[in-house]
């Protein structure tokens, strides 16, 4: 049987607005502590060190940090990256931006596009390998060392080797990266193939310039934190959350900087599905608010679901595995306005951490989706964190009236209704994406909500989707961080073999996916993480002959055989597309083995600890606040402090749920349970 986790574990996860911290400390009443710290954006660094000094945790005294960043998705969004030049085969310096038969606009006549890397960046060298691994032509190394020092000259920092079919062959990009550290020591280099051994050039071209540039921004990133807390006393491994959902050394990390692309996120839908599954959900749709954004992610029987294709905007496609998440702007900051149309606009735009909203009193002056809930009564003016100068309910309404209200004929009241309306609108249509998009029916999902504001909006989506379900976690607020603590060590391996399964000698797909699980064991190992197991799992992505689109297929324990790799592809066709075609020939692309270094298990209950338990659940009602709802208006509402519900508490709503980190909103004529893990259960009335 597992050990539970034992000292202090700390998670943080670094957000648009909050950075958040958990800290499990069995020395600590209830056995947690907790902060909720304003982002530090020059250098989330500060905002890290500022977590844990607010929640009181020495990091001489901690067992092992872990930490999810957004320092690399800001970087690529922001163009915050390195200098960064191309060395690729002499033909081919185009290749990055000629991309795929695409337009930055699909249904404009003009556009703009601006490639990571500019042309003049871009230098080309003799070699040439085929698709089956052949020599050619020889690597010109007097060339690639010319194009090194003429790189250097132009003051790149950052260097990315990309030639043609080398995940068939990586031997010239190998060497090439030898002479270039021969004559550039200081360089940040990167082989397309080290980070993608995968066919199409140009989404492992991509890949492999993300990676290049951002590579020195997350390293310097991780020497400061690293250094700070090396300072007050840490003295382990930190570990670095990653996109696909597990954990890596942060001595590896800046190694293979694109894996922490999206790496909030994905903490957010690991903890949810560490969470979802223990209170009885297998299957839930996975809804995160911040105050930058809303995250929505699928869990099927207890998984989530893993892709290797995400566009972070047009001319940037990412290949590597990341746990599958749809994003929208639409969080708590988000602002509101009205456009040229007259038409009232919810997002993307958003007040972020600073100003904020409105009612945050840091100087914010626009109409945001917090401004909107604490008009409607929905939270408590008195208990919003990271309030620096206090601005009244009264005067949050004005500002929305004036901006809002005013020119679409509604009072305050009725226009912080219709900014809801709209946000609802967004984030129901970002659900649909991972659901119905996708063949799944909501209706057989729970919608597990989480995040500062995600708890305000789930009942009320809920509603607006038929699902019959809400979870909300004990500390919704720091879900994320709760995902860093939760998550195992993880590498993702690919190969390429695009054969035919007549033409595939089995032994060949047996003896790659042995080479990745050794290679996966052995990074762990250096990694010198304790780890309870290694796990490693494996998938194909196969096709039909002449198909362009590929299907990933999990297969189970165990070396497999062309004919399960035969049925398993069919059964996995006919579950996506409910198509049989027998008479083609299905083809093998590329070989998966994603290896887990499993970590010990965490207690739910011990996130859900309190001390002020009461006996009943009327003693949890600390007051009564006039709350709008959308079915019935304004109505006089009990207000619950969660950290007082009893064990086993239930209730009807109407009702706000309060807490540290979140507000929940239960509507009237729903039913609500704690469970014994803190989940609060929420039965949703659906309407015909």
């Amino acid at each position: 049987m597992s050990k539970p986790v034992v000292g202090r574990l700390v998670g943080v996860d670094v957000g648009g607005t909050f950075t958040d911290l958990v800290c499990l400390d069995p020395t600590a009443p209830g056995g947690i502590r907790l902060a909720k710290v304003p982002t530090t954006v020059p250098n989330q660094a500060d905002g890290v060190l500022a977590a844990l000094a607010a929640a009181g945790v020495e990091a001489s005294e901690v067992e092992q940090i872990v930490h999810g960043t957004t320092a690399t998705t800001n970087a690529l969004l922001e163009r915050k990256v390195a200098r960064t030049g191309l060395i690729t085969t002499r033909g081919f310096r185009d290749i990055l931006e000629l991309g795929r038969r695409t337009r930055p606009t699909s249904y404009g006549l003009t556009g703009s596009f601006e490639p990571l890397i500019p042309r003049e960046l871009r230098l080309e060298v003799a070699e040439r390998v085929d698709a089956d691994g052949n020599i050619l032509i020889p690597l010109d190394e007097a060339g690639v060392v010319a194009a090194a020092e003429a790189l250097r000259g132009l003051d790149c920092e950052s260097v990315v080797v990309h030639f043609l079919h080398s995940y068939a062959n990586p031997t010239h990009e190998q060497r090439a990266v030898a002479l270039i550290h021969g004559v550039w020591p200081e360089a940040s280099v990167t082989a397309g193939s080290a980070i993608l051994s995968e066919f199409r050039e140009y989404e492992r071209g991509t890949t492999a310039a993300i990676n290049a540039a951002v590579q020195p921004v997350l390293r310097r990133y991780l020497e400061r934190l690293a250094g700070g807390l090396a300072e007050r006393g840490y003295a382990r491994q930190l570990l670095v959350m990653q996109g696909n959902g597990g954990t890596v050394a942060a001595g590896l990390a800046a190694d293979r900087a694109v894996n922490t692309v999206m790496s909030g996120p994905a903490s957010g839908v690991i903890a949810a599905a560490y969470t979802a599954v223990a209170a009885g959900f297998p299957n839930a749709i996975t809804y995160d608010m911040g105050g930058t954004s809303s995250d929505v992610g699928l869990i099927l029987d207890g998984l989530p679901r893993i892709h290797a294709e995400l566009d972070l905007e047009y001319g940037m496609p990412i290949h590597v595995p990341m746990v599958d998440v749809h994003t929208i702007g639409a969080g708590g900051g988000s602002i509101a306005r009205i456009d040229e149309a007259g038409l009232l606009r919810v997002g993307p735009e958003s007040a972020g951490a600073d100003p904020g909203p409105i009612c945050y009193g840091r100087g914010g002056t626009e109409p945001t989706i917090t401004d909107a809930n604490l008009v409607l009564g929905r939270l408590d003016p008195d208990r919003l964190l990271a309030v620096e100068h206090p601005v009244t309910v009264a005067d949050v309404a004005a500002i929305i009236q004036s901006r809002i209200g005013d020119p679409l004929g509604l009072n305050a009241e009725q226009a912080a209704a219709a900014i809801l309306r709209i946000a609802n609108d967004k984030m129901a249509g970002a659900v649909r994406m991972v659901s119905l998009a996708r063949g799944h029916d909501p209706r057989d999902f729970a919608l597990f909500a989480f995040g500062g504001a995600g708890p305000l909006h789930a009942t009320a989506l809920a509603r607006e989707l038929a699902i019959p379900h809400v979870a909300i976690p004990a500390r919704p607020g720091i879900t994320n961080a709760i995902g860093c603590v939760v998550a195992d060590l993880r590498h993702d391996y690919v190969n390429t073999l695009n054969t035919p399964l007549s033409a595939l000698d089995i032994a060949d797909v047996h003896r790659i996916f042995r080479d990745q699980e050794a290679a996966g064991r052995d990074t762990i190992a250096r990694e010198a993480v304790e780890v309870e197991r290694i796990e490693a799992r494996r998938s194909v992505d196969m096709q039909f002959q002449g198909q362009s689109h590929i299907l990933s297929v999990a297969l189970e324990d165990g070396e497999p055989s062309l004919e399960t790799l035969e049925t398993r592809f069919a059964t996995a066709y006919w579950e996506r597309f409910a198509v049989e075609l027998p008479e083609i020939r299905p083809v093998l692309v590329n070989l998966h083995t994603a290896v887990l270094g499993k970590r010990r298990p965490v207690p739910l209950a011990a996130l859900a600890g309190s001390e002020e338990r009461q006996a009943s659940v009327a003693e949890a009602i600390v007051g009564h606040r006039s709350v709008w709802f959308e079915l019935g208006g304004r109505v006089d509402t009990p207000i619950y402090r969660r950290e007082r519900l009893p064990e086993g508490a239930q209730f009807i709503g109407p009702a706000i749920v309060a807490q540290f980190d979140a507000t929940t909103v239960i509507e009237p004529g729903q039913t609500a349970r704690l469970d014994r893990d803190g989940n609060l259960l929420i039965s949703v009335t659906l309407t015909t």
